[in-house]
């Protein structure tokens, strides 16, 4: 196998990395507002990815995606409102 491959020499992946389309697409995927954070509820500290922030009469809540243990001891990922006072930042 030859290091060209399907993708072309070098100077062919430099040449289309420095077209519009993919510094629209690194744009696209900057522009998402995504965090990483810290969940904590009835399994303890889990992982989440917040995904916006919302103000409610009763505080901030943050739409997070994160894994929780389903009836069978399994877990499942869920997206949910939850209150700010449940999420740490990850640093």
């Amino acid at each position: 196998m030859n290091k060209r491959g399907t993708y072309g020499s070098m100077a062919d992946r430099v040449a289309r990395s420095s077209q519009p389309e993919a510094a629209e697409a690194a744009e696209a995927v900057a522009a998402v507002p995504v965090k990483h954070c810290w969940v904590t509820g009835a399994e303890g500290r889990v992982p989440g990815l917040l995904l916006e922030w919302r103000k409610r009469p009763d505080g901030w809540h943050a739409r997070v995606v994160r894994p929780v243990r389903d009836h069978a001891g399994d877990w499942v990922v869920v997206e949910e409102w939850l209150p700010a006072g449940l999420l740490d930042p990850l640093g």
